[in-house]
């Protein structure tokens, strides 16, 4: 349960970095529009990975803790 959520979270994490530091390493160079562009994509998914992180799944036992 937990694994599966952190695996989510720092996969989305991942995908952030990568889109941020792309942006401005080298598709700045092509088009900054682009480059604007996954600049703001990569600002929205970070609220969005600590939502998928705290989602409780099916088989959690929140109960129990």
């Amino acid at each position: 349960m937990l694994a599966r959520r952190r695996r989510r979270y720092f996969v989305l994490m991942t995908v952030c970095l990568v889109l941020f530091i792309s942006a401005w390493a080298f598709v700045r160079l092509w088009s900054v529009p682009v480059a604007v562009a996954m600049c703001v994509i990569a600002m929205v998914i970070p609220p969005c990975a600590a939502i998928v992180a705290n989602r409780r799944e099916r088989d959690d036992r929140w109960w129990d803790e």
